[in-house]
């Protein structure tokens, strides 16, 4: 990416060899002009005249990587007290994604990952199987296990000779039965091919009323489809699916480490993105992990961030991204700019770094500052693709975090992931994978330095009623730009900076609140 040339302000050159100043000569004023920069509570969207009709003629898709489309432009933040897997299923059943964070063993985040990936699917390409001679107790401990129903029998080959359900072994307290003794036997079961369609599964399910249609390829199981599955695969018409049905879903990684053992577990049981997550990503260590990974997984999607500057998003794209996080500092929970020093106002940071990522055809994440839809609005006009949402959702009944109850009112808990708090319990898995003694512990806690704070948000109910009115947020403020999708509004969209004056106007005020 071409540097910008330093002109002075009649646009000449500088001279080549700058004054040398001295302390018996120091220079009358500092001669680089510190640039502006601006948060979305500096600026408002003007208003234009409209052609949408209504809020319900606004298309709100958007791609989240250069592969990876979406039916709402919201993404849920890689943080412990936000995305696991209920947040993830969620989030995608609205049309939009989850990035489970990677504050987690390899085997737990990959468990994470499964449980949304076999929330719902059209087709389960990988169903729970059984040995036909374990015992019914073994197979009622297997299906609590994997918090299942039923269990496809296989013989030593593969093939399929039966079905074992919970009805099968639920009241039977036989310890001398096998699985073969109460299954329902592959003569009795209706079946399918492996690339039956989804309405010629509907037939069947609706025709021969069963519940479990395994699919069968050369007599070995090839999947399993579900009469659950099949009914949310036709009632959530929005949620973000890949080709077999099943829900989208991301999860973080790091740069140091374990990140491309964990990298592979991830993709292992269906990882739709990575997004390889630091808190500084215009670093050597973020651009030599992205061009690891797409040296070795060349179609898998990648993210990458945080950046904040144009020459951060150029770097990233050059070394392979398809999608780039920005946002260094804006969190409700992040202290970096105070910490540290460093940052920039995140509606400046989404502008400028827009530009190099449209030019290149790399979608834009927003990454924090969002505090109510309008913002979400903001952040979309000035050239994201997505918004990640943290403090928002962390209020939620999908969330982790814990609820408390404070003066009355419900709060969930939230926190940085560079707090004190999180830091430390990451340290607290560490030490229970490994010997590490307790004075090591102490030792490396006097020298952490939080760049997050620990928090709470007010309980804000199940997701789907906030992003409910997110995105009707969302869509209005579309309508204000004229815009019935997201390039529109990337074209008409016109800001005017205000004052805080101006900022005190646009909430309620000069009245008494209930």
């Amino acid at each position: 990416m071409p540097r910008a040339s330093s002109k002075d302000k009649a646009g000449t050159e500088p001279a080549a060899q700058p004054k040398q100043s001295s302390p018996r000569n120091p220079p009358s004023a500092i001669e680089e002009e510190i640039e502006l920069a601006l948060s979305y509570d500096d600026v408002l969207l003007v208003p234009q005249r409209t052609s949408v009709a209504s809020r319900r003629d606004v298309d709100t898709s958007t791609l989240l990587s250069r592969n990876i489309s979406l039916h709402i432009p919201i993404v849920s933040a890689n943080m412990d007290t936000v995305t696991e897997s209920t947040m993830a299923i969620e989030m995608a059943r609205q049309g939009g994604i989850g990035i489970i964070h990677r504050f987690l063993t390899v085997e737990v985040q990959a468990a994470e990952v499964q449980k949304v990936k076999r929330a719902e699917s059209f087709v389960i390409t990988q169903p729970y199987v059984i040995s036909p001679d374990l015992t019914i107790e073994q197979a009622r401990h297997e299906m609590e296990r994997r918090d299942v129903s039923g269990l496809i029998v296989v013989d030593d080959q593969g093939k399929l000779i039966g079905l074992v359900s919970a009805r099968d072994i639920r009241f039977n307290r036989n310890p001398d039965l096998f699985v073969h003794d109460v299954m329902t036997p592959r003569q009795k079961l209706i079946t399918a091919p492996a690339d039956i369609s989804v309405e010629e599964a509907q037939d069947l399910f609706d025709k021969h009323k069963v519940e479990k249609l395994p699919l069968v390829e050369d007599g070995a199981v090839a999947g399993l489809i579900t009469a659950k599955d099949l009914t949310h695969v036709g009632g959530s018409p929005i949620a973000a699916r890949d080709r077999r049905g099943r829900l989208l879903v991301g999860a973080a990684i790091g740069v140091t480490g374990d990140v491309m053992e964990r990298a592979e577990a991830l993709l292992a049981v269906g990882t739709d993105v990575l997004v390889v997550d630091v808190a500084h990503g215009h670093s050597d260590a973020v651009i030599e992990v992205v061009e690891r990974l797409k040296a070795r997984w060349p179609d898998v999607e990648v993210i990458a961030g945080n950046v904040a500057t144009p020459e951060g998003a150029y770097d990233l794209i050059e070394a392979g991204v398809d999608g780039v996080k920005v946002g260094v500092g804006p969190g409700s929970t992040c202290t970096t700019r105070i910490v540290t020093g460093a940052g920039v106002p995140q509606f400046s940071a989404v502008r400028e770094c827009a530009v190099v990522c449209q030019a290149a055809g790399v979608p834009l994440i927003a990454d924090g500052g969002i505090k109510a839809s309008g913002d979400i609005t903001k952040a979309l006009a000035a050239g994201a693709s997505t918004v990640m949402l943290g403090g928002l959702l962390a209020g939620t009944d999908e969330s982790p975090g814990q609820t408390v109850t404070r003066r009355g009112q419900r709060f969930k808990t939230y926190r940085g992931m560079a707090s004190l708090s999180a830091s430390t319990a990451r340290r607290k898995r560490e030490r229970e994978l490994s010997d590490m003694a307790q004075q090591e512990d102490d030792e490396w806690l006097s020298q952490v330095v939080p760049e997050g704070v620990e928090a709470m948000v007010p309980y804000r109910g199940p997701v789907r009623e906030l992003l409910f009115q997110l995105v009707g947020g969302l869509r209005s403020g579309m309508s204000y730009s004229n815009a019935h999708n997201l390039k529109e509004l990337w074209a008409n969209a016109r800001f005017r900076r205000i004052t805080p004056s101006g900022l005190r106007e646009s909430g309620a005020h000069d009245v008494v609140l209930d």
